[in-house]
């Protein structure tokens, strides 16, 4: 029995160690933070009963009575191991009863887990005190506004130190802060710590934050590197606080199936804004500094100037910039042609399943009257580290715009110096701009020169802090821009609860910011003010923008007219016409629409 119960011992503290270490192994691939102690525990509490067996059996009568006093005493003594509170001497007193060979050694592991087992117990007080000391500091917090987040990541950080600026008497609380001794873990819990942030172990469901008062704004950040964990933990949050007010989630997702299940969901009296981060930055791009690609255009060639952009990767920030540019490019004065390069040799068939009208030879390319033009060329299957880059790039001699969107800071970096390069040896000098995530290296490469003092003029953008703030995902005015224009049609809920609504009417209040800098007649009017000229000049260039964005978004011709003919489920749409083929009830919807 002593060799049995010694040799058990041993291999279920083995067993829950690796059991541990493989959890932790699992749990960190998924993105999360290893926690040890739960099944170490119980590995080396099982351990020392299995240790005490022998001692309390060699002095128990060989009953039924015996046998349940001596897993009495043994499960006894282990909880006294663990509190500090059983003698050694226990032990000590029952050792003749173990075979002379085996003493030394079975002493030894008895040691062993004497020493250990009051470690973990310091381990557990240590991780309650933390979990009481946080639930304390929140309940402290009851009338103030409170941001949580789901997870401590450095985009979440960021938001939170701005937010914390606007707000100084906010409380920002991170969920699921696992104790981790890596290095990156660490320090983004110290500067939580240091900024004041609350910390629970907990994830953000089983964290009771509804304890609040009802008057206080709780705004929740569904902003984890598991989108698909963002939205599950959405509509949860949704269904626990769907009949409190002042109740806001934000959930960072750029799949498809988050913006459908996050639409068809009842909720309530909570407000609810899906942030696709990638369509975000491009839409800011262009937002705040559009109107550069139009005054960098080539000077005018019969009375029209050419923007010529260029896109390089066509991963998601790439597509969906040569998406907007479709768009965005509509302008009376200019014509638009955007070359697209990816090392993916079905590059350009992907995006034709995206956009097939946008990209269809009907349209791609083709001048008609009351019709977008935009020549859009995707150069599949090109790697940028090749001399058939180099000469594609070579033979665009009017490029005036360029985004280097490759998904790689480092690689985004040293693409956009060879650019600027390649473009040098032409003679032209188009504006460049890189995206680069990490804050430290934009602000390293702001205004970089080579050895001779020459500036690069590259434009690196994406970095967290810009577009993590408080400015750009709650306080932003773009979106306020946009509610205004979409309230010239619909409703306000509207705007929030439906993507398309959202959408659309962002990339209107971001097209109009551009006509108005471009001087177009009668943008900067309201419709009644408008004279004959300048209405129709507006209800053709909104027309033209209106069919460039509905095709980028997917959509087609309904085939017919009809309105019955619409199917949103299809993206056929019966207006996706030219504009002298529309109603004069569309048209004067164009006008509205397009005007201040």
């Amino acid at each position: 029995m002593w060799l049995m119960c010694l040799c058990l011992s041993f291999g279920v503290l083995m067993v829950s160690l690796a059991l541990s270490l493989g959890s932790a192994a699992v749990k960190r691939n998924r993105g999360g933070s290893p926690n040890l102690i739960k099944c170490m525990i119980a590995g080396v509490f099982v351990s020392a009963v299995l240790m005490f067996i022998p001692v309390h059996y060699a002095t128990s009568v060989s009953s039924v009575a015996g046998v349940l006093k001596t897993a009495l005493l043994s499960v006894f003594n282990s909880i006294q191991v663990f509190a500090m509170g059983c003698e050694y001497a226990v032990v000590k007193e029952s050792m003749p009863y173990c075979p002379q060979w085996l003493n030394g050694l079975y002493q030894f592991w008895m040691a062993t887990l004497f020493m250990i087992a009051p470690a973990f117990s310091f381990s557990v007080v240590l991780i309650l005190f933390k979990n009481m000391t946080a639930r304390m500091r929140y309940r402290a917090a009851y009338f103030k506004n409170v941001y949580v987040f789901n997870e401590l990541n450095e985009r979440s950080l960021t938001l939170a130190k701005d937010l914390r600026a606007d707000d100084a008497k906010s409380v920002i609380v991170f969920t699921a802060v696992a104790d981790s001794e890596e290095d990156a873990a660490h320090e983004l819990a110290e500067r939580a710590k240091k900024m004041g942030a609350i910390l629970f172990k907990k994830d953000m469901l089983a964290v009771e934050l509804i304890r609040h008062s009802p008057k206080a704004p709780i705004t929740f950040f569904a902003m984890g590197d598991n989108e698909t964990e963002n939205v599950d933990q959405a509509l949860k949050l949704i269904e626990m606080y769907r009949e409190r007010a002042n109740t806001r989630i934000f959930v960072f997702s750029t799949k498809t199936e988050g913006e459908v299940l996050l639409t068809a969901v009842d909720k309530g009296q909570v407000k609810v804004r899906r942030v696709n981060n990638v369509r975000a930055l491009v839409d800011r791009i262009l937002y705040d500094g559009g109107e550069r690609i139009f005054r960098e255009a080539n000077e005018p060639v019969d009375g029209v100037r050419d923007i010529s952009a260029v896109i390089v990767g066509l991963g998601r920030h790439g597509t969906e910039m040569l998406k907007s540019l479709s768009w965005f490019g509509q302008m009376n004065g200019y014509r638009l042609q955007v070359d697209a390069f990816d090392m993916d040799p079905l590059a350009e068939d992907r995006f034709m399943a995206l956009a097939p009208e946008l990209m269809s030879r009907k349209y791609n390319g083709v001048e008609i009257a009351g019709e977008p033009y935009y020549k859009i060329n995707i150069h599949s299957g090109i790697s940028v580290d090749t001399a058939t880059f180099a000469r594609e790039i070579s033979k665009l001699r009017r490029a005036t715009y360029v985004l280097v969107a490759l998904g790689d800071d480092d690689k985004n970096i040293s693409t956009a110096l060879m650019l600027r390069m390649y473009f040098e040896r032409l003679g032209i000098h188009p504006t460049i701009q890189a995206i680069v995530y990490n804050s430290q290296q934009k602000n390293a490469l702001r205004g970089i020169r080579n050895y001779r003092g020459q500036e690069y003029d590259i434009d690196f953008i994406g970095d967290l802090e810009s577009y993590y703030s408080s400015e750009v995902i709650i306080n932003s005015d773009l979106e306020a821009d946009a509610l205004k224009r979409h309230m010239k049609w619909g409703a306000e809920d509207e705007f929030w609860t439906y993507e398309y609504n959202y959408r659309s009417s962002v990339a209107s209040a971001i097209h109009m910011k551009a006509r108005k800098a471009c001087g177009i007649m009668g943008a900067d009017k309201r419709e009644e003010e408008l004279t004959v000229e300048e209405r129709d000049n507006i209800e053709v260039l909104e027309h033209c923008r209106w069919n460039a964005y509905m095709r980028s978004e997917g959509y087609i011709y309904s085939g017919s007219k009809d309105k019955a003919s619409r199917n949103d489920l299809g993206k056929m749409h019966h207006d996706l016409v030219d504009f002298a083929s529309l109603s004069d009830e569309e048209k004067r919807k164009d006008s509205s629409v397009g005007t201040d």
